[in-house]
């Protein structure tokens, strides 16, 4: 009799170990729940489910799951959620992508294309009459930059263009706006010098709804890096990463690609690869190791 009780507790250790090893395995969306589609707050959170919606109607059908947009108040806020791994697929800047590809085991799959770009430029904006010529005459004047300091395009790449012309961390002030579109405001209405931004914010249909873009101007705009980023959750699988990639990259042609991609404000969405960011990581550490130096 010995022999068979030997057996069930054999049995029941495996079990155990199973259960363990499962448990510890990384978090899936069950099948049946909703796919979190996680969208940085580039625009305000009203403007960012009004946006996206159609796209995220467009792939619940294409994947055979609800798509549930989420967004954050500001970066910090959704740059945590990120790090809990909640968003399964997610848009989001150059310096996020890079940031989660290393750390979080986040995977490119495509990335914008807006105004027939697929390209994206950091820029400092200042007003038509504020007798600023130079980025050099920006020495001593307070600098606002929207979205915080991990904003790519709103922060690493016009600080680049402040590097390259020879002004360093204490040389001028920063300041934060929540959003791009933000920081375009404070510098019509003269509450800071210039803005950093991306080059293509000021045509946005929502800053020409409230001010007067003819008013303001391009100071400097830096060199074309790749756009903004759409990644998946690597633990999700191949299979995921396939058929979230290739959704993308066939709006366009699909029936209401067009509505799609125009509330979205884009014109089109394209392959990326993560080589195509080694300049992004050129310019982070270019910033990085010159304000390292100024502490």
């Amino acid at each position: 009799m010995s022999k068979p009780c030997h057996l069930i507790q054999h049995l029941l250790s495996a079990a155990g170990v199973l259960v363990a090893t499962l448990s510890a395995l990384p978090h899936t969306a069950a099948a049946d729940e909703p796919l979190v589609l996680g969208i940085f707050p580039r625009f305000s959170a009203t403007v960012v489910h009004d946006s996206f919606t159609p796209l995220a109607n467009y792939l619940s059908a294409e994947l055979g799951r609800e798509v549930k947009i989420e967004t954050a108040k500001d970066q910090a806020a959704f740059l945590d959620v990120l790090a809990s791994k909640r968003y399964d697929i997610v848009h989001y800047n150059q310096l996020h992508y890079i940031d989660s590809h290393q750390r979080l085991g986040y995977d490119v799959v495509a990335m914008n294309e807006e105004l027939g770009k697929a390209t994206l430029s950091g820029s400092l904006l200042v007003r038509k009459d504020s007798g600023i010529e130079t980025v050099g005459d920006l020495k001593g004047k307070t600098i606002v930059f929207g979205g915080g300091p991990k904003a790519m395009t709103s922060y690493i790449a016009p600080t680049t263009i402040l590097r390259r012309a020879g002004l360093h961390a204490g040389d001028y002030t920063e300041e934060f706006a929540k959003s791009p579109v933000n920081a375009i405001m404070a510098v019509f209405y003269k509450q800071a010098a210039a803005g950093g931004t991306g080059d293509v914010v000021v045509k946005f249909q929502s800053v020409d709804a409230n001010i007067n873009a003819d008013e303001l101007r391009i100071l400097a705009t830096g060199e074309p890096m790749p756009h903004l980023s759409w990644g998946v959750k690597s633990s999700n699988g191949v299979d995921f990463f396939n058929k979230v990639q290739t959704a993308l990259l066939k709006v366009k042609a699909s029936k209401d690609g067009a509505k799609i991609l125009d509330s979205a404000q884009l014109t089109n969405l394209v392959l990326a690869k993560d080589s195509d960011y080694e300049l992004v990581r050129k310019m982070i550490k270019e910033v990085a190791d010159d304000d390292a130096t100024k502490k």
